[in-house]
């Protein structure tokens, strides 16, 4: 059982989509019992069921850790992805010199626990998840305190409605095929989330697709060939992460995540692990 300093864990466990997902979509929106094992005993999964909303936090015992909030609340379609995603972080905290605190408390999106953290990341958040003054706080966070953004994959099918973190995530959701194995070309292996990778990366996910492509100048690591798989629709130019300067901040997007898989691959842990410290400017690249 992974050893946590902890009150107790998330919020609401039980969504509705938010979408209609296109081919096979193999998720639930309920989060699973046995993934939530994972990072929890079932007594405290219990107290999240009463609506606990204090954080869970696993700290490392190295010197200055880089201090990774973590926050997965969703108002539309859930990934059941989720637990085990932050069930990966914890386990890698002390190997990776990370302090975790996980959230899906909006309350807490304000500018006294931010600015106690150097990277937040939205990990499959859906839906509009942040209250207005945590929108002011966050974007006072990346644009004038230099704090670190790390959106995984429905990051980019939250807050459509919020401009500022439309520039942020780079890009919107718009559609999916069924998950499938698709060849990623990686074209940038100077930065820290790709330096570990060949040209070539075949894995199995889900692939969106975007409404627009990110904004230039955004730096792009990998592109999708999308001769590898059937259902895209964004043309040959279909980027997979970007990442970007915002004001004196540093914000990465990945489109992986979607399978409890992905947080298996060593590869795929890696490609995460790089994107925080060069959100966290540990890394340049």
């Amino acid at each position: 059982m992974t050893s946590l300093i902890l009150a107790a864990v998330l919020g609401p466990a039980t969504h509705t989509h938010g979408w209609a997902c296109a081919g096979a979509c193999s998720h639930d929106p309920t989060p699973s019992l046995l993934a939530a094992h994972q990072i929890v005993d079932e007594s405290l999964w219990a107290q999240n069921q009463e609506g606990q909303k204090a954080p869970t936090v696993k700290k490392s015992n190295v010197k200055n850790p880089i201090k990774l909030l973590i926050y997965s609340r969703t108002a539309g379609f859930r990934h059941d992805s989720i637990e085990k995603g932050v069930g990966v972080f914890f386990d890698l905290a002390e190997s990776e010199g990370l302090d975790v605190t996980w959230t899906e408390d909006k309350s807490l999106i304000k500018k006294s626990v931010l600015n106690d953290h150097h990277v937040i990341m939205f990990l499959n958040t859906t839906g509009d998840c942040v209250d207005p003054e945590g929108q002011a706080d966050l974007e006072e966070f990346v644009e004038k305190k230099g704090g670190g953004y790390v959106g995984v994959h429905a990051a980019a099918d939250t807050e459509y409605d919020w401009a500022w973190y439309g520039r942020l995530v780079g890009a919107y959701f718009q559609s999916h095929p069924h998950i499938q194995p698709a060849k990623i070309q990686v074209v940038d292996r100077k930065h820290p989330s790709t330096k570990h990778l060949s040209d070539l990366w075949t894995r199995t996910d889900e692939r969106y697709d975007y409404k627009a492509l990110p904004p230039s100048p955004a730096r792009i690591p990998m592109k999708l060939d999308t001769s590898s798989y059937p259902g895209h629709k964004m043309g040959e130019n279909h980027p997979t992460s970007w990442c970007q300067t915002i004001g004196k901040g540093r914000a990465f997007y990945t489109g992986g995540g979607h399978t409890r898989e992905s947080y298996d691959e060593p590869d795929f842990r890696k490609h995460l692990l790089g994107a925080i410290r060069w959100a966290a400017k540990r890394e340049n690249g």
